[in-house]
């Protein structure tokens, strides 16, 4: 019996033998074109680019059939790549000067893009790259010819094993007996991830080299809530996942049944249940689970994939599309986390030398820079503040000087909105982001302009650990359980409790079952959880006791080190 852990990319037990896909090997070669071809070379290619738009067209109206409106919006992703000038323009202008081949010009324009991607440190961007090889994936087969493979070979329901699936292979699962999937690469935020867990199907993925130890026929367990797989499992094993599964369904129905209760623990402490927003396209789901409002709600998507920054109209109907959808309830919008590796397309001047984008002109750093796109940012989202409870938070906010500026130009925005006439909301709070070590420790000061506080964990424990997070060789040392971290995470509480100011926690921490306890424990206000964790943390709430939790935190805190802290948390379930 051998056990691999990978990634848990959407939940659920599968058992049953492994089909194994060998990944598709498309050769590209370089050849040389005559002069004279170079115009027939170029239309060639614009052939392909208009034939992969149809197969985009009809893989639209499959996913409005299948899955509906909210996930079809991934196909306008797909469009926008394939509209992007690093491809429509470069590849063409590639084959004129260096009278090259479509299908080598555009490998080479891949693997450019693909180079910057795989400098973004943000799981949740980096893995857009997977939507980048299947766009380019649909146009080479078209220029060369190439029909798409299906896995007509499933005659049976089977575990699919391979290299990696990208988005358009994971639609099509739902035609085949596919029980589940495992495969090497990929993460949690991919499209592909995200496809598989509203189609319900379990998969587990980042397994290194699992599709060359797995052969077809192998018994498997895929096991997609903790992320591992059992190969030629014991009889035991099958035994213990066959109940798992029953048990599984069983808390998924229990599960459902929290949509709407209160987050309140068994001795009747209320806990605000959030939830993080990435796209308007996931309001419809989000709003299924009758959060208490929106935690966070990250901008930077609609910054991505094009050569300029959205405009201000374009703004302000997403954000009034939230506000909308979750009337009366908080939204809290964050202006757009955006840095020197994601900046490249849109037209702004920052350092081409800047060896580490996330330790340099990110977040509010770059929008205070450039402060025109901070203001088009706050007019988009006071036209919106009419429509509901909307808030505003800064991200990477370091110093009492950036909330002031930041103020200054949000002044300037609602002085020119009345100018022109638009009704807007002047007591729309602004708040900050504690992700930074200097936020935390000079939070007393930074309260005297920030109006609320949410903690970003995934980069406050990143920064005061010194840990890369997507670095593998110390990714092991990236612990949400730190007493650093724990210590740290109650200063910002009680530093900000005597201001009479709230504190959410909006980073992953507050989406780990395992650390729910310590932040209700620590005293937070509201927690802000994926929509696909939400209903599990709220149950573990609201069977927990406050007093008991506290006790056991403060316990905690006194310990020396994270495998201590884990022992006195794990206490409370027993």
């Amino acid at each position: 019996m051998i056990v691999i852990k990978g990634v848990a990319a959407s939940p659920g037990i599968a058992i049953g033998k492994a089909y194994t896909v060998e990944p598709e090997e498309i050769v590209v070669s370089r050849v040389e074109i005559p002069p004279e071809s170079v115009r027939q070379e170029v239309k060639r290619f614009k052939g392909a680019i208009d034939a992969t738009f149809r197969d985009l067209d009809q893989t639209e109206a499959k996913v409005l059939k299948m899955l509906g409106k909210e996930h079809a919006k991934l196909i306008d992703t797909h469009r926008l790549i394939l509209s992007d000038p690093l491809i429509t323009k470069d590849v063409s202008r590639r084959i004129a000067e260096e009278r090259v081949n479509a299908e080598f010009a555009l490998s080479e324009a891949l693997e450019r893009i693909n180079r910057a991607f795989e400098k973004i440190q943000d799981e949740f961007f980096r893995e857009r790259r997977h939507d980048l090889f299947d766009v380019g994936k649909r146009l080479l087969s078209h220029l060369m010819k190439q029909e798409k493979k299906t896995l007509s070979g499933i005659r049976a329901p089977a575990i699919l094993v391979a290299r990696n699936l990208l988005p358009s292979d994971t639609l099509n699962l739902r035609e085949s007996d596919v029980l589940g999937f495992v495969t090497d690469l990929g993460g949690k935020t991919s499209h592909t991830a995200i496809l598989a867990q509203s189609m319900k199907i379990p998969a587990v993925v980042g397994l290194s080299d699992a599709s060359h130890r797995i052969k077809t026929g192998d018994e498997l367990i895929l096991d997609g809530d903790q992320g591992l797989i059992i190969i030629h499992p014991s009889p035991e094993a099958v035994t213990k996942y066959q109940k798992a599964r029953i048990d599984a369904l069983k808390e998924e129905e229990a599960l459902d049944a929290l949509r709407g209760a209160p987050a309140l623990t068994a001795d009747g402490h209320k806990v605000k249940m959030m939830v993080n927003l990435d796209g308007i396209d996931e309001l419809k789901t989000v709003a299924a689970l009758k959060p208490d409002g929106i935690g966070l709600f990250r901008t930077e998507y609609l910054f991505l994939n094009r050569t300029s920054a959205p405009a201000e109209d374009e703004q302000t109907k997403a954000y009034l599309a939230a506000a909308r959808a979750f009337d009366g309830l908080p939204l809290v919008i964050r202006t757009a986390d955006i840095g020197g590796d994601r900046t490249a397309h849109l037209g702004l001047e920052t350092s081409k030398n800047e060896q580490n984008p996330f330790l340099g002109l990110r977040g509010i750093r770059l929008f205070l820079r450039h402060s025109e796109l901070l203001k088009t940012q706050f007019r988009a989202i006071l036209r919106a503040a009419g429509s509901g409870k909307v808030k505003i938070m800064l991200p990477m906010v370091t110093t009492l000087r950036e909330i002031q500026s930041a103020r200054r130009v949000f002044q300037q925005a609602v002085q020119e909105l009345s100018a022109e006439g638009t009704p807007v909301n002047k007591k729309v709070e602004l708040g900050i982001m504690v992700e930074i070590p200097a936020a935390a420790l000079t939070l007393d000061a930074l309260l005297e302009e920030a109006d609320f506080v949410s903690v970003g964990t995934n980069d406050l424990i990143q920064y005061l650990l010194a840990v890369d997070r997507v670095n593998e060789d110390v990714a092991h040392l990236y612990d949400p359980f730190h007493p650093a971290v724990l210590r740290v995470l109650r200063e910002i509480v009680e530093t900000a409790h005597k201001r009479g100011k709230t504190v959410t926690v909006c980073g992953e921490m507050a989406s780990d079952p395992k650390a729910a306890g310590l932040l209700v424990g620590l005293g937070v206000d509201a927690l802000s959880v994926s929509s696909r964790m939400f209903l599990r943390i709220k149950q573990i709430i609201r069977r927990m006791s406050l007093e008991r939790t506290r006790e056991a935190v403060q316990q905690a805190a006194a310990q020396a080190d994270s495998d201590a802290v884990r022992r006195v948390l794990a206490a409370l379930d027993s």
